[in-house]
């Protein structure tokens, strides 16, 4: 399983919002360059980014800052935010991330993502962000009638790469993901799964582990790593390629050998 550190831009700034509220930020660091350099020198293998300031208003703001990143790593990136056209899509593309993710368009216009599924192959996730099991649109700033699991389904069949699916109440608090709700949306997607939101501690992502026969492939850790609640060195180790379980045991010399 992937752990996915999350950069959140706002204001060219790393930031992290509380249950997605703009009103609620805390910036970790004013340089999110320096901080995409430190994720991949310990051991990420791609990077999530949020352009905040583009969910909101609904175009790509952020853009020198992300291709300042792309740039100064050697591990994919996925971006999101802002990415209501065709046109916000190639922009962003052209930089070197690897995969836009479309969050919006995903309920009000599905049939861009069809095209944009066609034009850009495996380059598409799709970003479900919800609440009470309902799509949140526009940096969640409403709520919309259609449920998880039925745009997950849709998006699978239009040829997205993968579903980013965040619970909006854990988001940023810290207590944990919603393994009910990612285990009944991973049994339904044909694609895989990544998990976004309240992952405080390695024990959580160690339960995350437990979905991935489900298809749920990777989460993203944004605030914990942050706090230093969790070490994305010893998380890699635990879940990631090569996790302890994986590896034989050296016992030397010992009787068990």
């Amino acid at each position: 399983m992937e752990v996915i550190p999350a950069i959140d831009l706002l204001d060219g700034k790393c930031v992290r919002l509380y249950q997605g509220d703009y009103n609620q930020s805390q910036v970790f660091n004013d340089d999110p360059v320096a901080v995409a350099r430190q994720w991949a020198d310990q051991g990420a293998t791609r990077l999530h980014l949020v352009d905040l300031d583009g969910a909101k208003v609904g175009h790509p703001v952020n853009l020198a800052a992300i291709r300042s990143i792309v740039e100064a790593v050697d591990i994919p990136v996925e971006v999101g935010g802002g990415l209501r056209d065709r046109d916000a899509v190639a922009a962003l593309l052209s930089t070197g991330v690897r995969w836009a993710i479309l969050g919006t368009v995903a309920v009000e216009k599905p049939e861009l993502v069809a095209q944009l599924c066609g034009e850009f192959p495996e380059q598409i996730i799709v970003g479900i962000d919800a609440r009470n099991g309902k799509v949140a649109t526009k940096g969640w700033l409403e709520t919309s009638e259609v449920l998880a699991t039925d745009l997950a389904e849709r998006m699978a069949q239009l040829g997205a790469a993968a579903i980013i699916y965040t619970d909006i109440q854990r988001d940023g608090t810290m207590q944990g993901p919603n393994l009910a709700s990612l285990r009944d949306l991973a049994s339904i997607s044909a694609i895989p799964v990544i998990a976004s939101g309240g992952v405080s501690s390695l024990t959580d992502l160690l339960s995350l582990l437990a979905l991935e026969p489900q298809g749920v492939t990777g989460a993203i850790v944004g605030k914990a790593l942050y706090t230093g609640d969790v070490s994305l060195t010893e998380a890699v180790r635990a879940v990631g390629q090569g996790r302890w379980q994986d590896i034989p045991p050296d016992f030397g010399s010992s009787a068990f050998a």
